[in-house]
């Protein structure tokens, strides 16, 4: 069993995706998690390919957020499509990483994806509310490759 196997439980991914969940209710934007073992690629541009993989870059509003994790490589990113890089203000990725790095460095992985998917479901609904007759464009299964 890889090291992607034992990095969360079915339990914790479940409440990752009841995390998704919560923070995409009032919003129109889009959160994803993608765990991995290892890449040999930049971490970011690999992030970059997996949004395009899970065709996050097809929403309505370019409102997609991907939270991507590189287990054995202890690496991960957060990558925002357009739409959402254009509004944010300039320190919100630093801060979305460092509630993940928090938790992440005490080993606490399932809470660190929780707390960077609810900082993003905030911004996400500053800047995208959700509106009557916006669906769910992405699964919010917990992703692996």
């Amino acid at each position: 069993m890889s090291r992607v196997e034992n990095f969360l439980s079915e339990e914790e991914e479940q409440e990752i995706v009841q995390a998704i969940l919560k923070a995409e209710q009032n919003t129109s934007g889009e959160i994803r998690v993608h765990i991995e073992s290892h890449t040999r690629l930049d971490h970011f541009e690999r992030a970059k390919e997996v949004f395009h993989l899970l065709k996050m870059d097809n929403t309505k509003d370019e409102n997609g957020v991907l939270i991507y994790v590189a287990v054995n490589d202890r690496k991960f990113v957060i990558y925002g499509d357009k739409g959402i890089d254009k509004v944010v203000p300039e320190n919100f990725w630093d801060a979305t990483r460092d509630a993940i790095q928090n938790q992440f460095k005490n080993e606490h992985y399932k809470q660190g994806i929780i707390d960077g998917v609810a900082s993003a479901g905030k911004e996400l609904e500053t800047h995208f509310p959700w509106q009557h007759g916006d669906q769910n464009e992405l699964s919010n299964e917990v992703s692996k490759g």
